[in-house]
């Protein structure tokens, strides 16, 4: 993880409680794996939809300009962690961890 490149953000993931931290550079996927807990991924690039996630409390950034979303699903909070970046402290609905 680049903690040292940009602000460090706290990740929360419920209903388990683990939680990791997520610099700015790093997707929330690399962060969540880093810390040692395994989300559900496939592509990486954000058009797959395997790690679809919803975020409860706070907010991210997708690293692109149109990842596998509707506008209605980013309205209703969810994001792809393969190219998302946390932009506050989050806390994150994730159902299945692997």
């Amino acid at each position: 993880m680049t903690a040292g490149h940009g602000q460090v953000f706290r990740v929360r993931l419920s209903p388990s409680g683990r939680s990791f931290e997520a610099g700015t550079a790093d997707t929330l996927l690399e962060a969540a794996e880093f810390a040692g807990i395994p989300l559900e991924s496939s592509c990486r690039n954000g058009t797959c939809r395997t790690c679809i996630l919803r975020v409860s409390h706070g907010s991210a950034h997708h690293a692109i300009e149109w990842p596998g979303l509707s506008t209605d699903e980013k309205r209703e909070g969810w994001i792809l962690p393969c190219v998302a970046h946390a932009t506050t402290d989050l806390e994150l609905v994730a159902l299945a961890i692997r």
